[in-house]
Parts: structure tokens; C-alpha cells; sequence
């Protein structure tokens, strides 16, 4: 079939696309992912020593697709659950599905945002701010 001059293809240019649910294996819902809000810092968890078996050996049965290894290597440093959909071009609900699944090997630590209520309040930062001025 020829393509005519006026008609184009739009994706081109965009070369081979994956569907989200092939990444997850067709699942989109994690039993954890209440746990996976957009502001919740995701950070690699510490590896095993070496006495350990490792979740990700091949006793376990689970080998990690790529874009798991590519999130343990972005959250080296703590990133909230956004920052990791954002940085892998991935719809949040594929990248809550992929962070289930390395929390069930306990390769990645979730760790909540502080609470509002944990944060001074207005009237404490304003004494502080005087007080800095008055130096």
C-alpha cells in the first residue's frame, strides 16, 4: 500500500513503541501501591553482604526487566515516585507497577514525606527570620 504525499505517519520519526502494559506484563494495579504516591522518595535499598542470597539472583526466579535496573540505578539517590516517571518517560501507573514489584524483592526503601504537622509553624519561622535580622 503507497502512502500518498499529503497523508504521513506521525510516529515515524518516534521509532518503536512499546505499550505500557508490556512493560508491567499486562498488570495495572500493585497490591503496594497505596504505598506509591507522587511525592513518596523511593531510594535502592542496600545490597545484601555477601552470606545473603540477593532477590534479584537466579534462586529467586525473578529477573529484573530493564527499566527496573534503570530505576535502582536513578534512586541511588532518594526520588520522589514523579521525578522517577518523569526521568524514565513512563505513565505513573507503569512506574508504580514496576516499584511494587522491586519493593516485593526489597530492592528499593519507600520513604514517606514528612507530615504538614511535622513542620514548624508560621509563627515559629517569622521568630526565627526576627531573629536572624536582629544579628
Amino acid at each position: 500500500m503507497e502512502r500518498s504525499e499529503g497523508a504521513g505517519w506521525y510516529d515515524d520519526a518516534a521509532g518503536p513503541v512499546v505499550r505500557p502494559y508490556a512493560l508491567t506484563g499486562g498488570r495495572t494495579y500493585h497490591d503496594d501501591a497505596d504505598q506509591f504516591d507522587m511525592v513518596a522518595l523511593i531510594v535502592t535499598a542496600p545490597r545484601p553482604a555477601d552470606d545473603q542470597e540477593d532477590a534479584r539472583g537466579p534462586a529467586s526466579g525473578w529477573a529484573p526487566e530493564p527499566e527496573h535496573d534503570m530505576i535502582l540505578e536513578l534512586c541511588r539517590t532518594p526520588l520522589s515516585v514523579v521525578e522517577i516517571a518523569s526521568d524514565l518517560e513512563l505513565p505513573l501507573g507503569v512506574v508504580r507497577v514496576l516499584l511494587g514489584d522491586l519493593l516485593d524483592h526489597s530492592l528499593i526503601e519507600v520513604r514517606r514525606p514528612a507530615p504538614v504537622a511535622q513542620f514548624p509553624s508560621e509563627r515559629v519561622l517569622k521568630e526565627v527570620i526576627d531573629g536572624i535580622r536582629a544579628l
